[in-house]
């Protein structure tokens, strides 16, 4: 599998940053003789909340991208859309990319009177080391640090973040299986950005808040896609909790533990005559 938070399913997206996700659950692993690129478009549903430790979901039915490119360099296949900056038999290196959604103050109750959450984007550097591999399986170290920006007009930097997770890869019978789970930690900005209560925004049920950086609780993602004929079939469950986070008592978190899910199929439709050569 992937995100979206190693770049393989993102945990939380914006519906335009999530759409990698059909390039994360479901492109053929790079191997001798597939078309360098792929290019296909389906349909997609989306369910997830409105950030982590909200009690309130967003749901959507959205068109569904397909694209896998397989670039000595630039990639985007079952592991993401990356740069493959150092590549060895032990490690790699390559760029990290994750989202968040917005979230309008007006449709959660939590948040009533307080501004809109923008949706983010984060973009860092993504050290992946390998434990060990077999026939159809691989098991990877990722360790991601990433720099999260809001989507904007004016566009404002909120921090950084880590996501370390233990990321397990297998094939089983045609299926592309991914599992992947760590911890998340982000600095005080970032967690400001979305546990912070501001002394004007503060209510008898809602008191004033300043949340510290420092751990922000753990995710686990689990993935399964599929390449049928001109068909390709995806989907993903990622599981969260702020259980134990810095940010806990924020009055903004409400429920710790939290469930996001997506489906999509889409229809490649053209394919390069040019061929990659790269092995998974």
């Amino acid at each position: 599998m992937s995100t979206a938070e190693r770049t393989r399913a993102p945990r939380r997206g914006h519906p335009a940053g999530l759409w990698p996700l059909a390039l994360v659950l479901g492109a053929s692993p790079a191997s001798a003789d597939q078309p360098l690129w792929e290019f296909g478009v389906g349909l997609g549903l989306l369910s997830l909340p409105h950030y982590r430790g909200s009690d309130q979901r967003h749901d959507w039915l959205l068109p569904t991208p397909y694209f896998v490119y397989r670039g000595e360099i630039f990639r985007a296949d079952r592991d993401g859309a990356r740069a493959l900056l150092v590549d060895t038999e032990r490690f790699d290196l390559d760029v990290s990319i994750a989202a968040t959604a917005p979230t309008r103050s007006r449709d959660n109750l939590a948040r009533q009177g307080m501004p809109d959450l923008a949706p983010t984007f984060e973009l860092g550097p993504n050290l992946n080391l390998l434990l060990g591999r077999g026939a159809g399986w691989k098991v990877q170290l990722r360790l991601p640090v990433r720099a999260a920006f809001t989507l904007e007009s004016s566009p404002q930097s909120i921090g950084w973040l880590a996501t370390p997770n233990l990321n397990v890869d297998w094939r089983v019978n045609g299926w592309n299986v991914g599992l992947f789970g760590g911890p998340i930690i982000a600095t005080r900005r970032f967690n400001g950005y979305f546990y912070d209560v501001p002394a004007s925004f503060a209510t008898a049920t809602r008191p004033a808040y300043r949340a510290p950086g420092g751990a922000g609780g753990w995710h686990v993602v689990t993935g399964a896609s599929r390449r049928v004929g001109d068909w390709w079939l995806g989907a993903f469950v990622a599981a969260d909790s702020v259980g134990g986070a810095r940010f806990e008592p924020s009055p903004l978190v409400r429920q710790r533990q939290t469930v996001a899910f997506g489906l999509a199929f889409s229809y490649v439709f053209a394919a390069s005559s040019q061929r990659a050569s790269s092995e998974d």
